[in-house]
């Protein structure tokens, strides 16, 4: 089943047809958690030949309909207005990801130390984006997130200077990780290498109004400094030095940490979900399948919210030991799972009842884990 949001945008903006395909392919994604046409045609439930379903997939991802903008952008929205209170700053990581040919930029909101995808360019060139790529993928999302206190996240790719003025003057905060080699100017009036300012592990530094960049320099910003300490024994190998709009080290410092949230989000995609780096799909195909995967990706999210809420994720994952941090499977997980560990005991369901009653002394466990199963059930 799909989420009531879904079922009242989609059916709006597809035609019936193309609505009741769209319903078909996330329930296929979900199953096989591939992304070639072959394996969507292989498991496509329509009584067709083979070769009709995998061009019938084909055209569906050429089919001008299945457009960014209407399909995901505008559900996006909808979705983080309804679940994110007005009064919160929404973090916005903007990152790029590539593999053999495809080099796709993409703006993530950053949620729950996962990133949910809501804009991407997909580039006509490998390497990095320029300032004009970062400011196409994120004025969509500025406008259409006007309401709220942005913040944006970048890597040392996004370490530009003049991306940092632009966000400055659109009134959007951000943390940008530095290059080591980039120029500020000391108190001293000198030009100094921010890896000449002697930063050591287990330290840290916050200098206002800097002014940066020897050629062109703009003025007024502020530069947070903060190399980890040892973790697990294993000292860090490099120092973040970040640009920042905010106003204190700490801050800086946990605020861009969210950053990685996209990294995780990335791997979801790939190989750690998805499987995306299978398919042979570039350019606009791409992007629209990218449209699919992320109508997949955010459905097993809102299902794993709300499985999470009913206290039975012991029977979708190992649980999460006194010691760790964080939670050994994220939202993400437990609603990808959670949906395929309910379906494939829907499928071999007279099996299940015949193995069961070999073993009647463990009744009252089975039938704790039939009340978890139908407590998934009612969260998809």
């Amino acid at each position: 089943m799909l989420p009531e949001l879904y079922h009242a945008h989609l059916s709006e903006k597809l035609t019936r047809s193309n609505y009741l395909l769209t319903i078909l392919l996330i329930q296929v994604v979900q199953s096989i958690k591939e992304v070639t046409l072959e394996s969507i045609a292989t498991k496509l439930a329509m009584p067709i030949k083979f070769e009709s379903r995998r061009k019938k997939v084909q055209r569906f991802l050429s089919d001008d309909e299945w457009d960014l903008d209407d399909i995901w952008l505008s559900l996006v929205i909808g979705w983080i207005k309804s679940s994110v209170n007005q009064n919160s700053v929404v973090y916005l990581a903007i990152d790029r990801t590539k593999w053999q040919s495809n080099n796709i930029l993409m703006v993530s909101m950053i949620w729950r130390k996962r990133a949910i995808p809501i804009y991407w360019k997909m580039l006509d060139k490998q390497g990095n984006s320029t300032l004009e790529n970062q400011q196409l993928v994120l004025m969509p999302v500025f406008a259409a997130l006007s309401d709220y206190s942005l913040l944006v996240l970048g890597d040392r790719e996004f370490c530009s200077v003049t991306l940092a003025n632009w966000l400055r003057e659109k009134k959007v905060g951000f943390c940008l990780r530095l290059k080591k080699n980039v120029c500020i100017k000391t108190e001293e009036e000198l030009w100094t290498e921010l890896k000449m300012l002697g930063l050591e592990p287990g330290n840290s530094f916050f200098n206002q109004e800097v002014t940066i960049r020897k050629t062109a320099p703009i003025e007024g910003f502020n530069l947070a400094g903060k190399w980890l300490g040892k973790y697990r024994n294993v000292t860090t190998k490099e120092p973040w030095y970040i640009l920042t709009s905010l106003v204190d080290l700490q801050t800086a410092v946990d605020t861009y940490a969210k950053r990685f949230g996209i990294e995780e989000m990335f791997r979801d995609f790939k190989g750690g979900g998805y499987n995306l780096e299978k398919t042979n799909l570039t350019g606009d195909r791409l992007s629209k399948l990218l449209i699919l995967l992320s109508l997949a990706y955010l459905k097993s999210i809102i299902q794993g919210i709300s499985i999470k809420s009913k206290q039975i994720q012991e029977y979708l994952g190992r649980k999460t030991e006194s010691h760790r941090k964080y939670a050994r499977h994220s939202t993400f997980y437990v609603g990808l799972w959670g949906e395929s560990w309910v379906d494939s005991m829907s499928s071999n369901w007279q099996v299940v009842v015949e193995l069961m009653a070999l073993s009647p002394h463990k009744l009252p466990n089975y039938q704790q884990g039939l009340r978890a199963m139908r407590l998934i059930l009612s969260a998809l």
